[in-house]
């Protein structure tokens, strides 16, 4: 148990967290994505959602303020200007951490696949809403 540190983050998430660096990339998922394939750690937080997770994990994790785009979604197919459930959740959430609008890139399923391959850690989650997958660039603590 740690005083002031959100229930979900477990100490192994809280140290994979600690040991990325300014622009290491994140992948937060749901439970569909093949988050075993990418051979890095992988952190299970299979009784939340997205929405949960992404409100614990940015009470630590600074996002990236000095690219456009420090969120990658992956679209729907066929849709790509859908936001769906989680992706607004997770907007509305990363907006509120950082105190300020985040950019955000949509990417095609298949291409957000090969792209996930830059992640130095998963987190895969137990969201069942489909395209609940994001990937997400470190910051720095000012």
């Amino acid at each position: 148990m740690l005083k002031g540190i959100h229930p979900i983050l477990t100490g192994r998430l809280l140290a994979e967290l600690d040991r990325l660096g300014h622009g290491d990339v994140l992948g937060v998922v749901d439970r569909n994505f093949p988050a075993h394939r990418y051979r890095v750690p992988v952190v299970e937080l299979r009784d939340s959602d997205i929405a949960a997770a992404v409100e614990a994990i940015l009470t630590v994790f600074p996002l990236d303020s000095f690219v456009p785009y420090p969120v990658e979604r992956m679209e729907v197919d066929d849709r790509p200007d859908e936001i769906n459930g989680p992706t607004a959740a997770f907007l509305a959430l990363a907006a509120d951490a950082e105190g300020r609008d985040i950019g955000f890139a949509s990417v095609e399923r298949q291409t957000f696949y090969e792209r996930a391959a830059s992640a130095m850690v998963m987190v895969q989650t137990g969201e069942t809403v489909g395209y609940s997958c994001y990937l997400l660039k470190k910051g720095v603590v000012g």
